[in-house]
């Protein structure tokens, strides 16, 4: 049985967090441009790379959570970046709205992706469709009884 207040609580967290990740790693990419991007990680005592495997991690981590594929090993998979965030705003203090950005919103992203982690992807996402078929996807179909 499917219970459909998880399913739309999935979808909507799944969405969210894989939104927010393609935001930041387009803002990254688009506004910022991979050379300062590149500066502020060095600046920040992490390798030049690492700002492009952070920024294709955003991108296709998002992408696959808005999409419903993978999703818990995704959301685990995306933690080492939120606590790289996390160890670069922690000594700005708790309020993320502090001069460069505090320890909050990173904090708080963690546990999101935790508690995305354990709930999985629910039913309105691709990866039920590859597990079940089509002919389970959509919850609000009624099941036909047997006469």
């Amino acid at each position: 049985m499917i219970n459909r207040s998880h399913d739309i609580a999935a979808l909507v967290l799944r969405i969210s967090l894989g939104t927010m990740y393609v935001a930041h790693g387009a803002w990254k990419l688009a506004t910022l441009g991979m050379p300062v991007t590149v500066q502020f990680f060095t600046a920040q005592g992490f390798p030049g790379w690492s700002a492009y495997a952070v920024v294709g991690a955003e991108l296709i981590g998002g992408v696959l959570l808005i999409a419903g594929l993978g999703v818990r090993a995704v959301a685990l998979a995306l933690l080492p970046i939120l606590f790289g965030a996390l160890m670069v705003h922690l000594p700005n203090g708790f309020v993320f709205s502090y001069p460069n950005g505090g320890w909050e919103y990173p904090a708080f992203l963690i546990v999101v992706s935790l508690v995305q982690a354990l709930i999985g992807e629910g039913a309105f996402a691709a990866q039920h469709v590859v597990r079940t078929g089509f002919t389970r996807f959509s919850p609000s179909l009624p099941t036909p009884r047997a006469r």
